[in-house]
């Protein structure tokens, strides 16, 4: 019986997952299960296996349900002998430490998307959707600025921030985070055609 995963086909942290998995060889070993997570109206067969109800949720062979994309990519690596992710010294915790940085540029994506396009006009904040895009070029900024650093590395790091990248260009088009950033907008291109990236977009 293989894994299972819980996904959205246009969610930025499962395609992390995915892309991790196909990169690994692992992407035959991973059942998918389409669900609905809705802030609103929890998808219940998600809420059975996370009580989050948030997608991607991995339910292992064993039954044991690992939610987080961090903390599925981290249990895929270990399957896989630890390709992705260094085992210590400074290029563990440089992976992670880029992990982290496009996180927070996709949850910043992901409200400011809530913010302007699914609360009622009435209710939105301008101030705080600013807000939200300020982080989201600062943290391009630094994408520009390892870009060079990153080169051809295939780790949780790049992966991470290749689909929060690809996630602003999806749900964030407004945003031109390639302006003035030639570094990242170059490595992203080379990034995004890994055949992980071209198999695993929104749908």
């Amino acid at each position: 019986m293989p894994m299972t995963l819980f996904f959205a086909p246009t969610s930025p942290f499962v395609r992390k997952v995915r892309v991790c998995a196909a990169e690994l060889g692992l992407a035959d070993a991973i059942e998918l299960a389409d669900c609905a997570p809705n802030r609103l109206k929890p998808d219940a067969e998600l809420a059975a296996a996370n009580p989050l109800a948030q997608a991607p949720t991995l339910v292992l062979e064993s039954g044991q349900a690992l939610y987080g994309s961090a903390v599925i990519a981290l249990y895929l690596d270990e399957l896989s002998g630890g390709r992705l992710v260094p085992a210590q010294g400074p290029e563990r915790w440089t992976a992670l430490v880029r992990q982290s940085l496009a996180d927070t540029i996709t949850e910043s994506g992901q409200l400011l998307r809530y913010e302007t396009s699914v609360r009622p006009e009435a209710a939105r904040w301008p101030e705080w959707a600013a807000s939200l895009e300020q982080k989201i070029l600062a943290g391009a900024d630094a994408v520009e600025a390892m870009a060079e650093a990153m080169g051809e590395t295939v780790d949780l790091g790049a992966i991470s921030l290749a689909c929060a990248l690809a996630y602003l260009d999806f749900r964030a088009p407004q945003i031109d985070w390639r302006a003035g950033r030639p570094a990242a907008a170059a490595w992203f291109e080379r990034f995004a055609a890994r055949p992980s990236m071209t198999g695993t977009g929104p749908q």
